[in-house]
Parts: C-alpha cells; structure tokens; sequence
C-alpha cells in the first residue's frame, strides 16, 4: 500500500535513499542539503536504516569515502551543493573514471564570490563533464522517484556510471509537497541488492584505478562514453519498468503542451512549474520541453520534439561567463547545426542567486521569442 505524506523534498530524498536500502552514506552538511543528511542519520539512529554512517571532515573526504565503500561492493548515497560539490572536483573525476555507480544529491545553490545561499544551477551544470548522469527535479515527488531509478540505472550492467540527482536548494529542499511513498518491498523488486561485477577484496586482490599512460589512457575515456550512450538506452528502460511498478511516466524530457506549440520553452528543474503555470493562463501557441537528463544529452529527442516550432527560448539558471550564454543554450544550438530545419533559439538567463522568476519574467522571453533582438537575454 502506497504511504502518502506532506514532506519537504529534503525529506523525500532521504526516504528514498531509505528505500533503496543505501549501505553506506557519508556525510557533511552545507546549507541547503543538511536536511537530507540529518533525516538519513535520524533514520539510522531509529533503527529504520541499516546503514554505515560516515561523518566526515569535508566534502572531498565525503566523495573519497563513497568511492573506496562503492570499490567494496557497498550501495553509497551522499549530498551536496554549491561550493561542497566544488571542494569534490577532483573526486567526481574518479568516482567516473573507475566506473562506481555513486547515487549523490545536489541541493542547487549558486557559486561564490559573492556568497550566496541561495538557489541557481551553476554548480552542478559546471560539473556536467565529469562523466556523471545527471537528473533535474521539478517536484519533490520527482526527487523520490528519480533517486530510485537514479541507482537502478547507475548499477545496470554497461553503465555502471555516478549519478548526480539535483533538486532546487529551499525551492524544493525546504518546501512541502505531497508524495507518494511506495512501500518498501515493491522497491526491492524494482530494485535488487547491488551486485557489482568486481570489487576490492583482500581474498583476491585486483588492482582499481591504476596508472593509465599515454598507450591506455584514451581507451579509458572512450569507455566511459560509451557507457554514456549505454545509459541512454538504459533510461528509457528503467523508466518504462518504473511507469509499469509505480503508475508515474518519466523520460528523458517532459512535453507539455507541445502538440500545436509554435513557440517551444525549453528549462532544468522546478522553474519549470511557474512554466507551466503561464501557459494554461494564456491562450498562445506555447509549449515546455522540460529536461530531466541532462547528461546524457537527450539530444534525438529534443531535435524531433522542436525541429517544427517557430521559436525556441532556452530558460536557464547558470552562465558561461566569457561566451555570456547559458551552458543548455549552447548544446541546443550544437546539435541543430547540421539539420536542415531548425528553429530560432534565444537564450533566457534567469533567476541567478535565487531572484525569484515569476508570470511577468516569462512573458517577458515570450515577447522577445515573437521578434528577436539579441541571441540571449537577461531577464529579471
């Protein structure tokens, strides 16, 4: 029987690692992950968890943990943002580069100077070519469900790649939502114990992540490519196992009221609502195409969704300060070059440092979509 509740989307991550029967979960709080933390911690203290909790002194040693426990054959979880995940730069590198399928929440917080505790996207799409799958949430029910799939999909076999799940910091963190919560029997069966197909064990000894010289090292990167585009296909798999368990369609990207759409709003994350909110409010030709994969780029989908509209307006929460455009505006662009039909694409920047994104903002993109002046605007 399904347990309904009203809970911040702190909560509903830490239910899900729950769920998903985590072994080991390494710790350390930054404003506005530590709620996902300390309900995990709360969970093992009342004996709801049986899991290894690790506190440690910073978030590099937090990714470190997760690494030599994932090496071990352990299920791992832990949680970040902003400038905690910076501090694991280096680590998410080899958490990729050694093929451990991490599951790691991302309270989105923008990036200092200045300091900012606050809600963008910056952090994490800065580190979108660690080699990592990434998924966006819109709502606290998406960061339940996403965290489960998240780790069925890192563990399937060709894959075996980390996986970032990003919700909003306070937007979703701190807001409560109703969820879902399915039981936890049902979520064994869609998800069974980790079962990796190497792991560091003194009875055989193997070596795990050894030099990669110039003759090798390519043939590393290659790899982890190819299980990206492994994973392509592995998502919509999941997804499809994950509909048929629990009744709740997921994708690669969400269409919303794109089957008339002449022009096509494409975004990341919980913006999307106030999206969607605009366009039932008005009578206009518009349509969302939210993104929840961004890594792997969903990138056959989204040329066959918005290769027929007129104008496409890139809505986002980060810059690549020096190209002043957003880094999905960018990939859009790329991957449009070479068709022959192709929309006009502006890009939006939006809601950097947590400024609020309301019905006036969007309509505002709306207006300059119907006659573009400049390739990318400041909105806000």
């Amino acid at each position: 029987m399904v347990r309904r509740d009203v809970i911040h989307g702190s909560r509903a991550l830490a239910e899900a690692v729950k769920l998903c029967d985590v072994n080991v979960i390494a710790a350390y709080p930054i404003t506005p992950q530590t709620h996902i933390v300390e309900d995990i911690a709360r969970f093992i203290a009342n004996g709801e968890l049986n899991a290894e909790y690790i506190r440690v002194e910073s978030e590099h040693s937090a990714m470190s943990a997760c690494i030599g426990a994932s090496a071990a054959g352990a299920r791992t979880f832990t949680a970040t943002s902003s400038q905690g995940l910076a501090l694991m730069y280096e680590m998410l590198f080899v958490a990729s580069g050694l093929r451990l399928p991490i599951v790691m929440a991302n309270a989105n917080r923008a990036m200092s100077s200045p300091i900012n505790i606050w809600n963008d996207q910056q952090d994490s799409i800065s580190i979108r070519d660690c080699g990592w799958l990434q998924f966006y949430c819109e709502t606290n029910q998406e960061v339940l469900d996403l965290t489960i799939q998240a780790y069925k999909i890192s563990e399937s076999e060709g894959v075996h790649l980390p996986s970032i799940v990003c919700l909003d910091g306070y937007v979703l963190t701190h807001t409560i939502e109703p969820v879902e919560i399915p039981e936890k029997e049902d979520v064994r069966s869609f998800l069974p114990p980790y079962s990796p197909p190497f792991i560091l064990d003194p009875a055989t000894p193997m070596t795990l992540g050894p030099l990669g010289d110039p003759s090798v090292y390519m043939e590393f990167r290659i790899a982890q490519q190819k299980a990206m585009e492994k994973a392509y296909e592995t998502i919509r798999k999941v997804n499809r196992e994950f509909e048929k368990k629990f009744g709740r369609k997921y994708g690669l990207i969400e269409k919303y009221n794109m089957e008339d759409a002449e022009i096509a709003i494409v975004t990341l994350g919980s913006v999307a609502g106030t999206i969607k909110e605009f366009i039932d409010s008005t009578n206009e030709k518009i349509g969302l195409v939210k993104i929840w994969c961004y890594r792997p780029f969903p990138r056959e989908e989204l040329i066959q969704t918005l290769r027929d509209v007129n104008t496409v307006a890139v809505v986002e929460k980060d810059v690549s300060i020096g190209l002043g455009e957003g880094a999905v505006f960018s990939e859009l662009k790329g991957i449009f070059y070479s068709e022959d039909v192709r929309p006009k694409i502006i890009g939006a920047i939006v809601g950097l440092g947590g400024r609020d994104v309301a019905n006036q903002h969007i309509s505002r993109i709306i207006e300059e979509c119907k006659n573009p002046k400049h390739e990318v605007i400041w909105v806000g």
